[in-house]
């Protein structure tokens, strides 16, 4: 490996490290601005300002780790080693698989958005008549919640369209998004390779839908109840599938080494050619 490569890993690592930390500690401090005590007209402005910067904090987090990750990401491409991570950057880095991890990206990050409630669309209900709402508009709600859900932006775009973006939903969102494109990405590669070998299991495909689609739990539960319990039952789904979301985060994280294993060839070289 040489410096230069060597270099950009180091820096992607730092930045990735920074953005997470960073999220981490204005999630730590807005929580603190959740009293309703402080919450005195006097205070209002102040605190909307903080929920100001908490925002352009969290997008600049966002920036920091998605170049962090690219710098890392071609670095350790350019290092051409026999690590797993770097068959992973390897597999990933070519023109299919990119397309195949944007449009995955996109598309889950929308689904996540409708599941999660980011996305609303309610037809039964007029934000004018029920909210008294300007069509369009939007604010923020400074407080209070518990740590991570505020400060929230709502947004009316229709009568009936709305997002509702809660700080802790977006970096799940994201988070997700991006596991979940990297693993259908390398999936799409090894079940290529598999063909020609043993090929995959039912039981192994099934089992890789769900894990690629962790908000996918709560709705499928959903579907064998009936309606009243369904509404009975509305928050607990709620709630499970944010647990079904945490819990699939390490193993969408570890998956990727796992399929990584089918793609290096007997030398630790990728079975992959990064430039096609």
């Amino acid at each position: 490996m040489g410096k230069g490569e060597s270099n950009a890993i180091s820096k992607g690592k730092k930045l990735i490290i920074l953005g997470f930390v960073t999220i981490a500690f204005i999630f730590v401090i807005y929580g603190r601005f959740q009293d309703p005590e402080l919450m005195t007209p006097s205070a209002i402005e102040t605190i909307q300002r903080i929920a100001i910067g908490f925002y352009i904090t969290l997008i600049a987090s966002f920036g920091a780790i998605a170049f962090g990750m690219y710098r890392y990401h071609k670095g350790k491409v350019e290092s051409k080693g026999k690590d797993l991570s770097t068959i992973i950057a390897i597999t990933t880095w070519n023109s299919k698989s990119r397309k195949i991890f944007v449009a995955t990206f996109v598309g889950y990050g929308i689904f996540f958005s409708l599941i999660s409630g980011t996305l609303v669309y309610q037809p039964e209900v007029n934000f004018i008549t029920h909210y008294g709402a300007t069509i369009p508009s939007g604010f923020i709600a400074p407080c209070c919640d518990g740590p991570g859900y505020m400060p929230k932006i709502i947004v009316y775009l229709t009568e009936h369209v709305g997002l509702q973006i809660i700080p802790i939903n977006l970096v799940l969102q994201v988070i997700v998004s991006y596991l979940v494109g990297l693993n259908t990405a390398i999936a799409v590669n090894a079940y290529t390779i598999s063909k020609k070998g043993s090929g995959m299991s039912t039981i192994g495909a099934a089992t890789g839908l769900f894990i690629a689609c962790p908000t996918c739990a709560g709705t499928f539960l959903s579907i064998f109840i009936g309606t009243a319990s369904g509404i009975a039952l509305s928050v607990a789904l709620a709630q499970m599938q944010t647990l079904f979301i945490a819990i699939s985060i390490p193993i969408l994280f570890v998956i990727p080494f796992v399929m990584a294993r089918k793609l290096r060839n007997p030398d630790g070289s990728c079975k992959i050619n990064s430039m096609k």
